[in-house]
């Protein structure tokens, strides 16, 4: 089992050496190591030891909270995903720039991470996620967007690494789902 290092913090030293004195004495004995501990939480102004963790564990959350949740629109993310099939190809371009972005964000799930591409590769693995056509214009998109980048010449492609949003996300995994 690992190890949580504590620190113990006495106020007034003297005091807890009375209280480890008192301790020791009524002890019959030497100590085990969980009395031990105990004694020495008492001494310091503590119920126990689970008292005295529970009191640096609270610290520790409160100095460190968790990130925040963030909120998914299903209702949006259920719109979005009628412009996709069964398979998870897009169907057509959404008029809507925000629903054109979540579909962008399928898009770029779909290119390989950490990978080099050329524009054939970047090409074909477009060409496979759509139905309209044009993956020139996806990968214009993505390159805009900053979700993929490309070098001056237009012959090498590859992802940028990022986390897509919430609804992103959902939708991924929504299309991912189906059979």
């Amino acid at each position: 089992m690992s190890r949580t290092i504590l620190p113990l913090i006495a106020a007034d030293v003297s005091l807890m050496a009375r209280q480890m004195t008192r301790e020791l004495e009524s002890c019959n004995g030497s100590p085990s190591h969980v009395q031990m501990l105990n004694m020495l939480s008492r001494a310091a102004g503590f119920r126990n030891f689970q008292h005295l963790k529970a009191q640096w564990d609270a610290q520790d959350r409160l100095s460190h909270p968790p990130p925040p949740v963030e909120a998914v629109d299903h209702r949006r993310v259920l719109r979005v995903s009628r412009h996709f099939d069964e398979d998870g190809k897009l169907l057509r371009w959404p008029k809507k720039s925000s629903e054109r972005l979540l579909c962008l964000w399928v898009m770029w799930s779909s290119m390989p991470a950490g990978k080099t591409l050329s524009e054939a590769e970047t090409n074909a693995i477009l060409g496979e996620r759509h139905h309209f056509g044009d993956h020139a214009l996806l990968r214009r998109w993505l390159c805009d967007l900053k979700m993929m980048e490309r070098t001056v010449d237009g012959r090498i492609y590859r992802r940028i690494e990022s986390r897509p949003p919430a609804d992103a996300r959902a939708l991924i995994r929504h299309l991912r789902g189906k059979p």
